[in-house]
Parts: structure tokens; sequence; C-alpha cells
């Protein structure tokens, strides 16, 4: 009920019993539940339900019959639509407010669906143990790309060293992000050793590396558990998937690390491409040797038909590590 209210005041333009909800996510997860469903409920909106969001046909027919204002979903959606081919069959002028969760939003996916719906589409954040948002970019306000946005109401939010959580970090250096609301979990159910491992002094510790600049605009680094270690030097996945999604041959792309016997950690890439293009690994190899430094560099790209996702869309990096590590008869 708190994130409801919060979502709403950041939605306060909204129009009650006017607006339209494309709901593509699974109802049963806390982004889908806050975002779209309470959030229509409570503003006596409609809401079309998408079964199926894979089936990209059926989900451009019901926008263009049913006209959704509102479409809260995942990158992943967003790349979909992007890079559908009878796109122009379709009216998706509608649409006028979209906030993307799960994962991170990679820059060129933002910009193109502006560009193809006419819709402000800005990145958010949340988890599920805070019923999900903490953060997102104003849909009226600045819309500071590349960032997750503002703390919504009534939310507090430090970024703390990663060893201890305990020292504030300087305005624009990396550490953990850590927060408190009214949406915050009162604790795990039965788990009381995770439970005082997430939530110590009354803050909960999320698990995710995030900077914040001095005008209080948030940025996600990266999860703290896929961080990448490659000689000393730390590699967040999203910087290199960043730079792997400007590629014009790449449809969707992810990093992780796997075992390296003298750097501990190298780079790994995951690439997808779009439909009726090829590419070589060395093409894809020297681009980023163009666009990253060296330790960043992915030492391994491997082509795949689909990356694994969750049913948000939230793709799974350590499926992929450990289908890797089984190859190897590890």
């Amino acid at each position: 009920v708190a994130n409801m209210l919060q979502a709403r005041e950041w939605f306060k333009k909204s129009e009650e019993g006017k607006e339209v909800f494309l709901t593509a996510l699974p109802l049963y997860h806390s982004y889908a539940m806050t975002t779209c469903m309470n959030q229509c409920v409570y503003l006596a909106g409609t809401m079309i339900l998408i079964p199926n969001p894979r089936e990209l046909q059926h989900v451009m027919k019901e926008i263009d019959q049913h006209k959704p204002t509102v479409f809260p979903g995942a990158p992943t959606m967003y790349v979909a639509i992007n890079n559908y081919k009878e796109l122009d069959k379709y009216n998706v002028r509608s649409i006028k407010a979209c906030v993307s969760g799960a994962a991170g939003l990679p820059l060129q996916v933002q910009q193109k669906f502006q560009e193809l719906t006419g819709a402000k589409l800005v990145e958010g954040y949340g988890l599920s143990e805070a019923s999900p948002v903490t953060h997102a970019n104003p849909i009226y306000g600045e819309n500071r790309i590349g960032t997750i946005g503002l703390p919504f109401s009534d939310t507090l939010c430090r970024i703390v060293d990663v060893e201890t959580g305990k020292q504030d970090m300087p305005i624009g250096q990396s550490g953990e992000l850590i927060i408190q609301g009214p949406q915050v979990m009162k604790g795990y159910w039965n788990r009381p050793d995770e439970t005082a491992n997430s939530l110590r002094d009354g803050w909960l510790f999320t698990g995710d590396i995030a900077e914040m600049d001095a005008d209080g605009y948030f940025k996600i680094v990266d999860r703290k558990k896929d961080m990448i270690i490659v000689g000393g030097f730390n590699v967040y996945p999203r910087d290199v998937e960043e730079v792997l999604f400007k590629h014009p041959k790449v449809l969707e792309a992810t990093a992780a690390g796997i075992p390296d016997p003298k750097s501990g950690q190298r780079v790994k890439a995951y690439v997808v491409l779009k439909p009726g293009v090829t590419a070589t690994v060395e093409e894809l190899m020297e681009y980023c040797k163009e666009n990253l430094t060296n330790y960043k560099r992915p030492t391994v790209i491997e082509f795949r038909d689909s990356l694994p996702k969750t049913m948000i869309g939230k793709v799974l990096r350590r499926y992929l590590v450990e289908e890797d590590m089984q190859k190897a008869g590890k």
C-alpha cells in the first residue's frame, strides 16, 4: 500500500478513470503487483493482461486495439518492440509513460523506443524487499539517462563502503546502496540470519553497487555479487553490456566473469545478434578494443540464439556461468 501511494505521487498527473495499463509482467511479482495491478485499481483504470509477452504479434495487436497509456516493463520488452519488423503496421503512439525495471536499461534501447513511440521511457529501480520500487526518474521532470533517478517520497538512501557498510562514500564514488522507507519489508519469513544480514540498524542493504551525483540522482553500477575481478581490477558487467548494445548488429548482450588461472577471472560476453545479420567474434573483439579499457574487454565471446531470463525479463547470468562450468567439467 505504501509503495502504491508513493508510485501515485510519482505519477501525479495521471488521470483517474482514464489510464490504460499494458500488463506484460507476471502479477505474482511485486513489480507488476505495484506498478500495474495496484496502481491501476487505485486509479480506476483499465488493465490489459498479456499472458505471454514473447508472442510479440499479440502484444502489438493489443496495443493497437486497446490504446494503453502506461507500460511498465523490462528492457527486454522494449528491445523486442524496437526490433519488431512489422512495427509500422501498428499504432503505438497512445503510450505516454513507461518505467523500466528488473535490469539496467541500455541507452540505445531507451532512445530508440522513445523515438518510435513518442512515449517517455524512464529507468527505475527496486527490489522485492522494498515492495519493490525505491527510485525512478521523474516522468514530469528531468530524465537523467543512465541513472535510476531520484528516491521515491519518504525514502532515505545512502551509499556506504562495501567492506563494513558503515562509512558513507563521497558523492560520485561507488559503494553499496542502502535504503530506509515505509515500503521496506520487516524481514524474511522464518529466516532470521538472512534478515539480520539484510536489515541492519534500520537500513535495507540492497547488495547493489551504486553512485549518487551532486543533484541526488542515483546510478546502479551493478550487483555486488556480479562484479568481475580481473587481476585486482573491478569490472561491472553493465559497463561491458552498454558498449555491446551500441553495436548495430547486437540485439542483446550480457557479460559475466569466468575463472582464469592468471588473473582470477576474465570477462566473457554472451551475444544475441539481430535477425538476419551475421558477425564474427573478431569483429566484436575489435569493437570492444576500440571502446573498452584493456581489463574490461571480453576475452571470450559466445553467440547465442537467446539469453536465459526470468519471467519478468531479467537475464540470468548465473545460468550462463553454471552452463560454462558444466561444459568444463567443474
